[in-house]
Protein backbone atom coordinates (compact mmCIF):
# COMPACT_ATOMS: atom_id res chain seq x y z
CA UNK A 1 0.00 0.00 0.00
CA UNK A 2 1.21 3.08 -1.02
CA UNK A 3 0.81 6.23 0.27
CA UNK A 4 -0.31 9.20 -2.19
CA UNK A 5 1.64 11.72 -0.02
CA UNK A 6 4.73 12.85 2.33
CA UNK A 7 1.95 13.21 5.14
CA UNK A 8 4.76 13.81 7.44
CA UNK A 9 6.22 16.67 5.56
CA UNK A 10 2.79 18.56 5.25
CA UNK A 11 1.75 18.18 8.92
CA UNK A 12 4.85 19.68 11.03
CA UNK A 13 5.17 22.73 12.72
CA UNK A 14 5.18 24.43 9.66
CA UNK A 15 1.31 23.81 9.67
CA UNK A 16 1.24 24.60 13.05
CA UNK A 17 2.92 28.15 12.83
CA UNK A 18 -0.13 28.79 9.95
CA UNK A 19 -2.80 27.20 11.39
CA UNK A 20 -2.65 26.67 14.97
CA UNK A 21 -0.93 29.74 16.26
CA UNK A 22 -2.20 33.58 16.53
CA UNK A 23 -2.67 34.77 13.24
CA UNK A 24 -1.62 38.43 12.16
CA UNK A 25 -4.75 38.33 9.33
CA UNK A 26 -8.01 37.34 9.97
CA UNK A 27 -8.68 35.19 7.28
CA UNK A 28 -7.08 31.85 5.31
CA UNK A 29 -7.81 29.38 3.16
CA UNK A 30 -6.79 25.49 3.92
CA UNK A 31 -7.77 23.99 0.44
CA UNK A 32 -10.61 25.89 -1.51
CA UNK A 33 -12.19 28.94 -0.54
CA UNK A 34 -11.11 31.59 1.96
CA UNK A 35 -12.58 31.86 4.87
CA UNK A 36 -12.82 33.78 8.44
CA UNK A 37 -9.89 32.27 10.69
CA UNK A 38 -10.94 30.69 13.77
CA UNK A 39 -9.41 30.26 17.19
CA UNK A 40 -10.76 28.14 19.76
CA UNK A 41 -13.00 26.05 17.63
CA UNK A 42 -15.90 26.29 19.69
CA UNK A 43 -18.14 26.63 16.87
CA UNK A 44 -17.36 23.34 15.58
CA UNK A 45 -17.31 21.90 18.72
CA UNK A 46 -21.26 23.16 19.02
CA UNK A 47 -21.85 21.95 15.76
CA UNK A 48 -20.93 18.62 16.53
CA UNK A 49 -22.13 18.33 19.63
CA UNK A 50 -25.87 19.30 18.09
CA UNK A 51 -25.35 17.24 15.53
CA UNK A 52 -24.17 13.80 17.04
CA UNK A 53 -26.61 14.70 20.00
CA UNK A 54 -23.76 14.16 22.35
CA UNK A 55 -23.88 14.21 26.29
CA UNK A 56 -20.92 14.04 28.83
CA UNK A 57 -19.52 10.56 29.55
CA UNK A 58 -20.06 9.44 26.29
CA UNK A 59 -17.14 7.60 24.29
CA UNK A 60 -15.99 9.53 21.71
CA UNK A 61 -13.07 9.25 19.22
CA UNK A 62 -11.93 12.44 17.57
CA UNK A 63 -10.03 10.36 14.21
CA UNK A 64 -6.73 12.46 12.84
CA UNK A 65 -7.19 15.11 15.83
CA UNK A 66 -4.46 17.02 14.56
CA UNK A 67 -3.41 18.94 17.10
CA UNK A 68 -6.55 18.98 19.38
CA UNK A 69 -9.06 21.34 19.26
CA UNK A 70 -12.14 19.46 18.52
CA UNK A 71 -11.15 16.62 21.20
CA UNK A 72 -9.97 19.39 23.19
CA UNK A 73 -13.43 21.09 23.61
CA UNK A 74 -15.60 17.84 23.46
CA UNK A 75 -13.51 16.91 26.63
CA UNK A 76 -13.97 20.37 28.59
CA UNK A 77 -17.92 19.58 27.78
CA UNK A 78 -17.21 16.30 29.71
CA UNK A 79 -16.90 13.90 26.73
CA UNK A 80 -14.37 10.71 27.40
CA UNK A 81 -12.38 11.72 24.21
CA UNK A 82 -9.76 9.55 22.52
CA UNK A 83 -7.71 11.56 20.11
CA UNK A 84 -5.83 9.64 17.10
CA UNK A 85 -3.46 11.11 14.41
CA UNK A 86 -0.03 9.75 12.90
CA UNK A 87 1.58 13.25 13.80
CA UNK A 88 3.75 13.22 16.69
CA UNK A 89 4.29 17.45 16.18
CA UNK A 90 0.31 17.63 16.29
CA UNK A 91 -0.18 14.98 19.19
CA UNK A 92 2.47 16.69 21.33
CA UNK A 93 0.93 20.02 20.70
CA UNK A 94 -2.71 18.49 21.13
CA UNK A 95 -1.04 16.84 24.79
CA UNK A 96 0.31 20.53 25.64
CA UNK A 97 -2.62 22.23 25.13
CA UNK A 98 -5.02 19.79 26.93
CA UNK A 99 -2.41 19.85 30.17
CA UNK A 100 -2.71 23.50 30.04
CA UNK A 101 -6.63 23.07 30.57
CA UNK A 102 -6.69 20.72 33.19
CA UNK A 103 -8.23 18.31 30.63
CA UNK A 104 -8.08 14.53 30.52
CA UNK A 105 -7.57 13.50 26.52
CA UNK A 106 -6.28 10.23 25.95
CA UNK A 107 -3.97 10.89 22.65
CA UNK A 108 -3.03 7.98 20.17
CA UNK A 109 -0.52 8.16 17.96
CA UNK A 110 -1.89 5.56 15.10
CA UNK A 111 -2.92 5.14 11.60
CA UNK A 112 -6.54 5.65 10.48
CA UNK A 113 -6.11 2.39 8.17
CA UNK A 114 -5.75 -0.04 11.03
CA UNK A 115 -7.95 1.34 14.16
CA UNK A 116 -7.35 -0.71 17.40
CA UNK A 117 -10.89 -0.82 18.73
CA UNK A 118 -13.71 -2.71 18.05
CA UNK A 119 -16.91 -2.13 19.61
CA UNK A 120 -15.61 0.43 21.89
CA UNK A 121 -17.09 4.60 21.19
CA UNK A 122 -20.36 6.22 20.79
CA UNK A 123 -19.02 8.76 18.79
CA UNK A 124 -16.64 9.60 16.20
CA UNK A 125 -15.86 12.87 14.56
CA UNK A 126 -13.49 13.26 11.71
CA UNK A 127 -13.07 17.21 11.15
CA UNK A 128 -11.65 19.82 9.01
CA UNK A 129 -11.19 17.65 5.80
CA UNK A 130 -9.24 14.58 7.65
CA UNK A 131 -10.74 12.01 4.63
CA UNK A 132 -9.63 11.34 1.31
CA UNK A 133 -6.56 11.03 1.13
CA UNK A 134 -5.62 7.26 -0.10
CA UNK A 135 -6.81 5.54 -2.43
CA UNK A 136 -10.34 4.68 -3.02
CA UNK A 137 -10.26 1.17 -1.86
CA UNK A 138 -8.24 2.25 1.29
CA UNK A 139 -10.50 5.35 1.77
CA UNK A 140 -13.46 2.70 1.57
CA UNK A 141 -11.97 0.24 3.97
CA UNK A 142 -11.52 3.41 6.44
CA UNK A 143 -14.81 3.89 6.85
CA UNK A 144 -15.45 0.21 7.31
CA UNK A 145 -13.18 0.68 9.89
CA UNK A 146 -14.80 3.37 11.71
CA UNK A 147 -17.90 1.70 11.98
CA UNK A 148 -16.17 -1.39 13.32
CA UNK A 149 -15.18 0.76 15.92
CA UNK A 150 -18.58 2.25 16.74
CA UNK A 151 -20.85 0.26 19.23
CA UNK A 152 -24.30 -0.82 17.52
CA UNK A 153 -26.29 2.63 17.25
CA UNK A 154 -23.36 4.82 16.91
CA UNK A 155 -22.48 7.78 15.35
CA UNK A 156 -20.07 9.24 13.00
CA UNK A 157 -19.88 12.76 12.16
CA UNK A 158 -17.40 13.92 9.08
CA UNK A 159 -16.45 17.57 7.87
CA UNK A 160 -15.54 17.84 4.54
CA UNK A 161 -15.44 20.43 1.93
CA UNK A 162 -18.79 20.74 0.27
CA UNK A 163 -18.18 19.62 -3.86
CA UNK A 164 -20.28 22.63 -4.91
CA UNK A 165 -19.35 25.38 -3.02
CA UNK A 166 -15.45 24.23 -4.00
CA UNK A 167 -15.72 23.86 -7.07
CA UNK A 168 -17.02 27.40 -7.86
CA UNK A 169 -13.94 28.93 -6.00
CA UNK A 170 -11.23 27.29 -7.32
CA UNK A 171 -8.47 28.68 -8.78
CA UNK A 172 -4.89 27.33 -10.42
CA UNK A 173 -3.09 28.70 -7.46
CA UNK A 174 -3.31 31.09 -4.40
CA UNK A 175 -1.53 32.44 -0.95
CA UNK A 176 -3.03 30.21 1.33
CA UNK A 177 -1.90 32.23 4.04
CA UNK A 178 0.29 35.03 4.77
CA UNK A 179 2.06 36.52 8.26
CA UNK A 180 3.47 40.40 7.95
CA UNK A 181 6.73 39.47 8.85
CA UNK A 182 7.04 37.40 5.03
CA UNK A 183 5.94 33.95 5.79
CA UNK A 184 3.67 32.37 3.52
CA UNK A 185 2.00 29.44 1.76
CA UNK A 186 1.36 29.61 -1.70
CA UNK A 187 -0.38 26.74 -3.45
CA UNK A 188 -0.96 25.55 -7.13
CA UNK A 189 -3.41 23.11 -7.68
CA UNK A 190 -4.45 20.32 -10.38
CA UNK A 191 -8.05 18.98 -10.15
CA UNK A 192 -8.04 15.76 -12.32
CA UNK A 193 -11.25 14.93 -13.31
CA UNK A 194 -10.68 11.21 -13.59
CA UNK A 195 -9.68 10.05 -10.37
CA UNK A 196 -11.66 12.85 -8.29
CA UNK A 197 -8.33 13.86 -6.81
CA UNK A 198 -7.59 17.70 -5.53
CA UNK A 199 -3.41 17.87 -6.27
CA UNK A 200 -1.73 20.52 -4.67
CA UNK A 201 1.69 21.69 -4.39
CA UNK A 202 2.61 24.03 -1.55
CA UNK A 203 5.93 26.26 -1.52
CA UNK A 204 5.97 27.49 2.30
CA UNK A 205 8.21 30.04 2.95
CA UNK A 206 9.20 30.34 6.52
CA UNK A 207 12.72 32.99 7.89
CA UNK A 208 13.62 34.21 4.76
CA UNK A 209 13.62 29.46 3.70
CA UNK A 210 11.74 27.94 1.30
CA UNK A 211 10.39 24.67 0.64
CA UNK A 212 8.03 22.75 -1.26
CA UNK A 213 5.73 19.81 -0.75
CA UNK A 214 2.34 17.86 -2.29
CA UNK A 215 -0.73 16.71 -1.08
CA UNK A 216 -3.35 14.94 -2.69
CA UNK A 217 -7.00 14.46 -1.17
CA UNK A 218 -10.69 13.35 -2.70
CA UNK A 219 -13.35 15.30 -3.46
CA UNK A 220 -16.68 14.05 -2.53
CA UNK A 221 -20.23 15.17 -3.25
CA UNK A 222 -22.91 13.79 -1.15
CA UNK A 223 -24.36 11.11 -2.73
CA UNK A 224 -21.12 9.26 -3.46
CA UNK A 225 -20.05 9.30 0.02
CA UNK A 226 -23.49 8.43 1.80
CA UNK A 227 -23.49 5.45 -0.64
CA UNK A 228 -19.93 4.68 0.19
CA UNK A 229 -21.32 5.07 4.33
CA UNK A 230 -24.42 2.84 3.62
CA UNK A 231 -21.91 0.24 1.89
CA UNK A 232 -19.48 0.22 4.96
CA UNK A 233 -22.69 -0.60 7.07
CA UNK A 234 -24.48 2.45 8.04
CA UNK A 235 -28.12 2.62 7.98
CA UNK A 236 -28.40 6.39 7.59
CA UNK A 237 -26.77 8.86 6.40
CA UNK A 238 -27.34 13.39 6.41
CA UNK A 239 -26.04 15.76 5.05
CA UNK A 240 -25.52 19.26 6.53
CA UNK A 241 -23.74 22.87 6.31
CA UNK A 242 -21.45 24.27 8.49
CA UNK A 243 -24.80 26.05 10.30
CA UNK A 244 -26.31 22.92 10.89
CA UNK A 245 -28.81 23.15 8.15
CA UNK A 246 -29.65 20.58 5.58
CA UNK A 247 -27.04 21.09 2.78
CA UNK A 248 -27.50 22.98 0.29
CA UNK A 249 -25.00 24.13 -2.73
CA UNK A 250 -23.84 27.29 -1.27
CA UNK A 251 -22.92 25.72 1.70
CA UNK A 252 -18.83 25.94 2.46
CA UNK A 253 -18.70 22.42 4.47
CA UNK A 254 -20.26 19.37 3.99
CA UNK A 255 -20.86 17.50 7.55
CA UNK A 256 -22.04 13.99 6.95
CA UNK A 257 -23.98 12.32 9.82
CA UNK A 258 -23.90 8.43 9.86
CA UNK A 259 -25.21 6.30 11.96
CA UNK A 260 -25.03 2.76 12.52
CA UNK A 261 -27.88 0.23 13.01
CA UNK A 262 -28.71 -0.26 16.47
CA UNK A 263 -27.86 -4.07 17.18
Amino acid sequence: MTDLFDAEAMYDDDYLHFFASPRQRAEVATHGPVVPAGSSGQADAELAWRLLELRPDLNVLDLACGHGAMANQLAARGCRVTGLDSSTVFLDRARADADAAGLRVEYVAGDMRALPWTGHFDRIVNWSTAFGYFDDDTNRAVLSGIAAALRPGGRLAMDLDNLTAFLAAYCPSRVVAARDNGDMLVDRYHLDAVTGRFEAERTVVRDGRARKLTFVKRLFGFPELRDWLLGAGFATVHGFGEDGKPLTADHRRMVVVAALPED
